[in-house]
């Protein structure tokens, strides 16, 4: 009769340890293709972009320090290694992209072109997306952190070596209007 007990709770105690697990990955997993949906939303702003500039070009041919910036910041962005890098370089592209739009208050014409209009509308269409990207990422890193740091999970998360997942932050310069000066 011991061994039966014995024998239950320790098969009870498995059942916990691999439901804590399963659901520490799941959790994980959701981070991840969190993260990865963001990734799909900046290659499509990176793919808009050159479009976007080529298209100004033909209009304020003397602003090329802007449009050299913005393309400048996409190619950063791009580059962007770490969860925290990416962040940075798109945060400057985001200001950067601000600063083009701004472009198009100095020129009517510019404003009129429909290829800017559509590619304007195109990316803050692509701006809204990203945004929603990021808030369904951090809420899965808040998920799966909490996951990590709550007891009882935080003791299976401690044995299989699950790591805090970095939340996707944007800078306050980024998120203010920016001034453009001609």
């Amino acid at each position: 009769m011991v061994l039966i007990i014995v024998l239950i709770v320790v098969v009870l105690l498995l059942l916990f340890l691999i439901m804590q697990y399963n659901g520490l990955v799941r959790a994980r997993n959701g981070t991840e293709n969190a993260w990865s949906q963001i990734d799909v939303q900046l290659r499509r702003r990176y793919d808009l972009i050159p479009n976007l500039v080529e298209t100004v070009k033909g209009y304020a041919e003397h602003e090329r320090e802007t449009l050299e910036a913005v393309v400048e910041a996409r190619n950063a962005a791009m580059a962007g290694q770490s969860i925290a890098e990416q962040a940075q370089n798109e945060n400057l592209l985001s200001g950067a992209l601000k600063s083009l739009f701004a472009l198009s208050e100095a020129y009517p014409d510019l404003k009129a072109n429909e290829n800017f209009l559509q590619l304007q509308e195109e990316l803050v269409s692509t701006e809204s997306r990203i945004a929603f990207a990021r808030q369904h990422y951090n809420d899965s890193v808040l998920g799966y952190n909490n996951r990590i740091e709550t007891f009882p999970s935080n003791v299976v998360a401690g044995a299989f070596s699950f790591k805090q997942a970095e939340f996707f932050e944007a800078e306050d310069e980024a998120q203010g209007p920016v001034e453009v000066n001609f």
